[in-house]
């Protein structure tokens, strides 16, 4: 007999896959570089991460799933017969949903007419790609591999692949030697016909090849007031164009939001295979260790390859739901909030940052550029 107290199935799947051919200048993510990627190696740690899982149970992917997002790293390294090797390893009728959206990340240098057709014919049906920027100097100064024509190249293969269902990454808030026409990147963007786009302003972490270069004064810090016109921009032209910015980072037209983020965003259980990868359910969180190296040595030795867990008590949950919601234009039912916070939100719509109704209150582009500060604010007003 199941318990009634038990939290829902897991419905949702992300497959880390490490490898690149080379780091990028800003990048801090759990990758790998090699000049090729080791599909055995991968498919073997996975296929033991897995194992665990099921007998353990808590984590493990229920008999159905609603999404599976394989990311990197570059998965389009890993080669046309990777995913059907995923799907074997998953088991087929996990993926049987009819309703199942299946993303899989590609950068556009690695990405193929082969690629795309060994993809689609497993059932991949959405497809991401890190085009980043079509601006030369950005590309250069990102130490990103493709070009402006692979990225548009990338895009056709796609679509004639019939993975219309096409997200493509772009990058706002350069640093100022960088001369890039960020108007020219979103009307590419639009012109191509992808459905959902998504927006990542630049961080510069400090150990990563961007930040020393900031630390030594090579390169200028980027500015927090180009970040802010850049992102307000890019959400007055989006939105002009019929796209629906339904998050902090994302934009898509009716029907083409991602599936799988609101997983995360919705708190919803998902687990993480892979290194690096996280996850979650009933208020319990649990990852993997990073580094790729580490964690395969574990897969290889029989040994657990998690890093750390923890476990969220009610009013933990209840300020993330708050968080997480507040990053969505579903916003955050009143009924959540103490009088405190309601009236501090009443305050932060008054300011123009946002709208409140009877259904609760929902951010806008500006509000959500305020957005930390909004939930430090929350979280006092909530304890």
């Amino acid at each position: 007999m199941t318990d009634s107290s038990e939290p829902p199935a897991v419905r949702s799947v992300y497959v880390h896959a490490p490898f690149c051919a080379s780091r990028c200048s800003y990048c801090d993510f759990a990758v790998s570089v090699s000049p090729g990627a080791d599909l055995p190696g991968w498919l073997e740690a996975l296929r033991f991460e897995l194992g665990l899982l099921e007998e353990e149970g808590f984590y493990a992917p229920g008999p159905e799933l609603d999404t599976l997002y394989v990311g990197g790293g570059t998965p389009s390294l890993l080669g046309p017969e990777a995913m059907a090797a995923l799907a074997d390893l998953l088991g087929r009728r996990r993926l049987g949903n009819p309703g199942l959206e299946w993303t899989a990340e590609a950068n556009p240098e690695s990405f193929s007419a082969s690629l795309a057709g060994g993809w689609t014919r497993a059932g991949v049906n959405r497809l991401s790609l890190g085009v980043q920027s079509f601006d030369p100097a950005a590309l250069r100064m990102l130490d990103r591999r493709h070009g402006a024509e692979e990225a548009i190249s990338a895009v056709g293969i796609a679509q004639s692949a019939g993975l219309g269902n096409l997200n493509l990454d772009l990058i706002f808030g350069l640093p100022p030697e960088v001369q890039r026409d960020w108007d020219r990147d979103l009307d590419l963007a639009v012109e191509l016909g992808a459905p959902h786009i998504s927006l990542y302003g630049l961080s510069v972490e400090a150990d990563t090849p961007l930040g020393k270069d900031v630390e030594a004064g090579i390169v200028s810090h980027p500015s927090e007031e180009t970040f802010r016109t850049e992102f307000l921009r890019a959400a007055d032209r989006l939105t002009g164009e019929g796209y629906l910015h339904y998050e902090v980072s994302n934009f898509s037209l009716p029907g083409f939001q991602s599936l799988h983020n609101r997983t995360y965003w919705e708190l919803e259980p998902y687990v993480g295979l892979g290194n690096g990868a996280h996850s979650y359910r009933g208020g319990r969180r649990r990852w993997n260790r990073r580094d790729w190296g580490d964690y395969r040595s574990a897969c290889s030795e029989g040994t657990p390859p998690w890093g750390g867990e923890e476990e969220l008590g009610p009013s933990e949950v209840r300020l993330e739901s708050i968080w997480l919601g507040l990053r969505t234009s579903k916003g955050v039912p009143l009924a959540n909030l103490t009088p405190e916070a309601r009236s501090l939100a009443e305050e932060w719509v008054s300011k123009g940052l946002g709208t409140l109704d009877a259904e609760g209150i929902r951010p806008n582009a500006s509000g959500w550029l305020l957005l930390d500060e909004l939930v430090v604010d929350m979280e006092l007003a909530l304890s």
